[in-house]
């Protein structure tokens, strides 16, 4: 009967185990010192040999050489053991067996010792299937076992065990295995088998079982009995339902022209030949993070799950593109595939969400709106669009920022005032000045002059909008609320004594109309005055330069606010 290569080239020692040498090392140095611990966890993603370790460690313990790192594989217990025939090593499938009788079965044939070998391993698989009663029994028989007995624990969902249950056994992380060695490992396996695979072949397997040899195995089994003994990779790719990087290269050549019925004729293509647009969507969100770190860390790096080949076209791609863009188009990637979870529409949401992207090549970042404004440019920058062919066939831009955009000139107006609301002041007239008002005379007047001569202008304009009652020994301030707090200030009552010659204490009362009441008349000369003065501030004028036709419907000043 056939086996499929996931079981045949299963590892049947340490030495065999690849991408896991944190436990390989802990669980060497374990044997040789004879700290044989009474309980393990084996937690990670699936495929990275959890369970394969667990019977390793089993045939490491009940060896006859043993306990050895490196048992014999010869003798009857391996043998066993690795057919998963032997009496003393038990694995249970913790998600047919989760319920309290039975590890109340477990508890009790626990009390006899081996029928052969040394110890008695329990491997207990998808151990987080386990009820918190189930676990709540073993409780005690986990701390306290019996010196013949070894638990392991296998499973992918580690937080799922209880706390009381972790801290009785020694925890091990198996990681995800790495891409070059999962690569590697297809290649020895291929050439074991006789298969004629490439590096791109071999990439494209790898990278479906996103660091899980089991499933990279079970991939090439798959495309064996697809394409035979020499496999091809557009052949492999349709089989895995992967997207090729010229297939998804379409999305971005539509982003650099800015062509939205290019996106929708990409949907069309899609739902014509029947693919998943779910899948779609995860595939680019992946296309777009390669292009990401190709863009950051260049060709070659180990961060990209691809050839050698691939890696060098999503560098030359998104040479083309800014690391912000590359972002942006990243996270709206991964909203749509979030989207795509629940869409009863998916059709409409890939198409409303690609056009999204087209749209967010073309907006400006407000950072470059800012410096534009400040710098004095004449006219807003011109929006992304579809690139010329000149353009296109040049040297590709350098560096993490984007290329500097073409600005296009406006014809500059005759006067600084001809864009303004009727409201404003003619052209000829001058830019008014501000009105120079009569200071308050007596005490309120030598007090603003105190205040203004030590850049005290917050308070001074508290003391402005005031009105000032003197007594004996006591100042009064009548002002709105939104004065009160600078009226308060120890500053001004220090100023205050030094003005009246004796110490004097000042007292603010709340009123609201205290500012109206006191000076109605000058009320209207401050809202002219502002209003003249806002159309004449130089930013006001630029940002009426930048965009014609722009009005200035009311002017609201903050101190009354």
């Amino acid at each position: 009967m056939y086996q499929v290569l996931a079981r045949k080239y299963r590892p049947q020692s340490f030495a065999e185990l690849i991408g896991q040498e944190h436990v390989r090392t802990t669980l060497d140095n374990a044997i040789a010192a004879n700290r044989i611990a009474h309980g393990y966890i084996f937690a990670g993603q699936r495929g990275t040999g959890k369970t394969t370790v667990a019977r390793i460690l089993a045939r490491c313990l009940n060896c006859e050489r043993g306990p050895t790192a490196s048992p014999c594989g010869v003798c009857a217990s391996c043998r066993e053991i690795a057919a998963g025939g032997s009496v003393d090593v038990i694995e249970i499938d913790a998600a047919s067996n989760r319920g309290i009788n039975e590890m109340r079965e477990l508890r009790e044939s626990i009390k006899y010792r081996p029928a052969r070998d040394r110890y008695k391993v329990f491997i207990i698989d998808e151990a987080h299937q386990i009820t918190n009663e189930a676990f709540n029994a073993l409780l005690k028989t986990l701390e306290e076992p019996p010196e013949w007995v070894v638990f392991i624990l296998c499973t992918t969902e580690a937080h799922k065990i209880p706390t009381t249950i972790a801290s009785r056994c020694q925890q091990f992380a198996f990681r995800s295995v790495d891409f070059a060695e999962v690569v590697a490992r297809l290649e020895w396996v291929c050439r074991q088998e006789g298969v004629e695979a490439g590096p791109e072949e071999l990439a494209v397997l790898a990278a479906a079982g996103e660091g899980s040899v089991r499933d990279s195995l079970s991939a090439l089994d798959q495309a064996i009995a697809c394409c035979g003994n020499r496999l091809d990779v557009a052949e492999v790719r349709q089989l895995l339902g992967m997207f090729s990087l010229e297939s998804l290269h379409q999305v971005t050549e539509a982003l650099a022209g800015g062509d939205s019925r290019r996106m929708l004729e990409i949907v069309q293509q899609l739902e014509r030949d029947g693919r998943n647009l779910q899948h779609f969507c995860r595939e680019l969100a992946r296309y777009f993070r390669n292009l990401l770190v190709a863009k950051i860390a260049g060709a070659g790096s180990r961060l990209i799950a691809a050839a050698d080949r691939e890696q060098e076209r999503l560098a030359e791609i998104a040479a083309s593109f800014s690391e912000e863009d590359l972002t942006r188009y990243l996270q709206l990637t991964l909203d749509l595939f979030r989207d795509l979870q629940v869409s009863l529409q998916p059709r409409l949401h890939l198409e409303v969400g690609l056009l999204r992207l087209v749209n967010a090549g073309k907006l400006v970042a407000i950072e470059e709106a800012l410096a534009l404004l400040g710098s004095g440019a004449s006219s807003p920058p011109a929006p992304k669009g579809p690139a010329s062919p000149s353009s296109r066939s040049g040297p590709a831009p350098t560096g993490g920022r984007p290329a500097p955009r073409a600005y296009q000139a406006a014809p500059a107006p005759s006067t600084p005032a001809a864009s303004a609301p009727e409201r404003a002041a003619p052209p000829s007239t001058p830019a008014p000045s501000p009105i120079q008002t009569a200071e308050p005379a007596g005490f309120q007047g030598r007090l603003l002059a105190a205040l203004n001569e030590r850049g005290m202008t917050f308070i001074a304009d508290a003391v402005e909008h005031a009105s000032i009652t003197e007594a004996e020994n006591e100042i009064r301030f009548v002002a709105g609320r939104e004065f009160q707090l600078a009226l308060q200030s120890p500053e001004l009552q220090t100023i205050a004594q030094t003005l009246a010659g004796h110490p004097v204490r000042v007292k603010v009362i709340s009123g609201e109309n205290a500012v109206n009441s006191a000076a109605p008349a000058r009320a209207g000369v401050h809202d002219d005055d502002a209003e003249r003065r806002a159309l004449a501030n130089p930013d006001v004028q630029r940002f009426q330069r930048l965009f014609p036709g722009s009005q200035v419907r009311a002017v609201r000043n903050l101190k009354d606010t």
